[in-house]
């Protein structure tokens, strides 16, 4: 009995190699974040036909888009929470059905507030999707592979960010009703469904709540996969003793060990969003108050973004290669540098390639920040402390646009980009100084498993 209740979850999952189990999840939560990526720019895509269909003004696109981030801190938390209640899987289920609902309820949307009040509830699933998520992964996959794995998923998931654009480029023109068909393309995230079937629930969530039976079969039926295709299976390292647990729940703020990783990751995750969001938002709109056209500007901001899916795909490439903390310094100065040079040019290649790099190294330092965030709790926390400071994250962004616009119409337009090269650089810096070190667990745990191409190798030096 006592194997059972000790069900040595993460060592288990650490010596596994890659096989089809892992893959058919890593496709699933891309599918999922496709649609999340898909449905996240939606407002910003029929704003334009919808104020003038409904006679809204500026002031009311602008309360939709705060407000929705907003939203997006509440469904944060409010999955932290319920990840840790009711499991990875049946959360991350809920909350992509959750998204996908509102967005289809943005269909018949009948003025301004109505599709407001539905695109907050839509912006609360798209956050609490993203961060059970993150957890999922994380605790799934072998912790020599997870980062790469959670960039390969946002490869995926990403393009649907153009895709939409394509999409919604070729119906909004087509009638006075056909914008509506940009929301409807959006709630096919739904689909989701069909992937829910053929995935596991996190065993090491199991093994945290005392569900010891549940998680020792997770485990086996995982194994029997893994032997299946690739053979007999190494022992896996032995548990260390562990302290006291802290219940889970947010007394566990009282607990050093969760809050300062909290602190830390709400300032990479604040920094990440006001620098990202600042640039995205305000790019085309600042060159064409500058006196650059509409066209060219969107024309070029467009470019720029090809770099999006090749960052997350560099991420892949560095994440377990190198210490994911140092890659998210270096990538955060280059996006600084990229994007202050940015500000400073207006010769249209220049403006290009330095908004492609900030493109690039952007989405690659998100894809490294998902593999970093939950490395630095334990099981208990991880849900929760990810979403509270995910949360604060988007959360910032409701007075991010406000900010930005005091900034150019009190100094200028070079001075929004001094201001958002020295947000990223001021989350490079405290990263740099304060942030902890996950590499050489994972090396412990890739040793492992190169130990274990031959299982009585391992037995014998354990």
């Amino acid at each position: 009995m006592q194997h059972i209740r000790t069900t040595n979850a993460a060592n288990r999952l650490d010596r596994l190699p890659i096989t089809k189990f892992h893959k058919r999840t890593v496709l699933a939560v891309a599918f999922a974040y496709f649609f999340e990526f898909a449905d996240i720019n939606t407002f910003a895509i029929t704003a334009p036909v919808v104020r003038e269909q409904w006679g809204a003004d500026v002031d009311h696109v602008a309360y939709v888009t705060s407000l929705s981030f907003v939203g997006m801190f509440i469904g944060a938390v409010v999955a932290g929470g319920l990840a840790d209640r009711l499991g990875r899987k049946r959360t991350l289920t809920l909350t992509t059905l959750w998204f996908t609902v509102w967005s289809f309820a943005c269909v018949f949307a009948w003025d301004i507030w109505s599709l407001g009040v539905f695109r907050v509830l839509t912006s609360a699933g798209l956050s609490a999707m993203t961060v059970v998520a993150v957890v999922y992964i994380s605790e799934l996959f072998p912790s020599a592979k997870r980062g790469k794995f959670q960039a390969y998923a946002i490869v995926v998931g990403i393009c649907g960010t153009p895709v939409t654009n394509l999409i919604a480029s070729a119906v909004v023109p087509m009638s006075d009703w056909s914008w509506r068909l940009v929301y409807l393309w959006g709630s096919l995230g739904a689909l989701f469904l069909f992937f829910v079937r053929r995935l596991e629930e996190s065993p090491q969530w199991l093994e945290s709540r005392g569900r010891h039976e549940e998680a020792e079969a997770v485990l086996t039926r995982i194994e029997a996969h893994v032997t299946a295709e690739h053979g007999p299976l190494p022992e896996p390292q032995q548990p260390k003793p562990k302290g006291p647990s802290v219940k889970p729940g947010l007394g566990m703020l009282k607990d050093k060990k969760f809050l300062y990783p909290t602190i830390l990751l709400s300032v990479l995750w604040i920094t990440q969003t006001i620098g990202f969001f600042g640039y995205s938002s305000w790019a085309p709109t600042l060159l064409a108050a500058e006196g650059v056209s509409v066209e060219d500007s969107i024309f070029y901001v467009a470019l720029t973004t090809v770099g999006a899916p090749l960052g997350s795909f560099l991420a892949a490439m560095v994440t377990d290669r190198f210490e994911r903390k140092w890659c998210l310094v270096v990538f955060g100065l280059v996006i600084a540098a990229s994007g202050l040079l940015y500000g400073l040019t207006f010769t249209p290649v220049l403006i290009v390639v330095f908004g492609f790099l900030v493109n690039l190294f952007e989405r690659g330092y998100t894809a490294l920040a998902y593999a970093y965030a939950p490395e630095l709790y334990g099981t208990e926390g991880r849900s929760l402390g990810t979403s509270i400071a995910y949360g604060l994250g988007r959360l910032s962004n409701a007075v991010g646009p406000l900010m930005i616009a005091g900034v150019y119409n009190g100094i200028g337009y070079q001075a929004v980009f001094m201001v958002i090269a020295g947000t990223w650089t001021l989350g490079a810096l405290v990263l740099a100084l304060f942030g902890p070190a996950t590499r050489r667990r994972r090396l412990a745990a890739e040793a492992a498993e190169a130990a274990g191409t031959d299982p009585k190798a391992v037995t014998s030096t354990s």
